[in-house]
């Protein structure tokens, strides 16, 4: 489908949970995190696949025939990322017995390089490490992740008006504003 829906789900997964903002004829209806639980990532895997599978056929959800998901990219830890790409596939799989036909991806870096969140640069990043001296260099990663995750919290509040707390929500609605204006270039 390259045409946009009037509905669609963008989602932000994790090995842990799944941020989802549902967008409705251009605007944030609904948003939200579901929580994975389990001893191991096949156990994780296992509830994704009912809790995803439950949240698709709630009566809201209903006529949502199409998501868009952050894509697995490349991490340091190969763990992580094959962790990952297999709660992406239970989150698919559960979506598509659902009803879900249209999926989606984009990059991280093409979302929020799209809202003007791109990485910070040379010149911030030495103003951090001035502004905060003596830290590890974990910590100043760290520092520049949240940086970027309030920003793009900021920028949702912006251009939708809503005040979202919880990073990985505002990062599913960075992703669904994206898609909102590149639709053709997620599927």
């Amino acid at each position: 489908m390259t045409t946009r829906p009037a509905k669609f789900v963008a989602i932000d997964a994790s090995t842990t949970s799944l941020a989802f903002a549902l967008f409705s004829f251009g605007e944030i209806e609904l948003v939200g995190k579901i929580k994975f639980e389990g001893n191991d990532i096949y156990q994780k895997c296992i509830d994704t696949s009912k809790k995803v599978q439950a949240f698709f056929k709630h009566p809201l959800f209903l006529n949502t025939d199409s998501i868009v998901i952050e894509h697995t990219v490349f991490m340091n830890s190969p763990k992580t990322a094959a962790d990952l790409a297999l709660v992406q596939g239970a989150i698919i799989g559960a979506a598509g017995l659902a009803g879900v036909v249209n999926v989606g991806k984009v990059s991280p870096i093409t979302w929020q390089n799209y809202l003007g969140n791109k990485r910070l640069t040379k010149e911030e990043q030495l103003l951090i490490r001035r502004q905060n001296p003596g830290k590890s260099d974990s910590w100043y990663k760290n520092f520049e992740r949240e940086f970027r995750k309030k920003r793009t919290a900021k920028l949702v509040e912006v251009i939708y008006d809503k005040t979202i707390d919880d990073y990985d929500v505002a990062d599913s609605c960075g992703i669904g504003h994206w898609a909102l204006n590149n639709w053709e270039k997620a599927i």
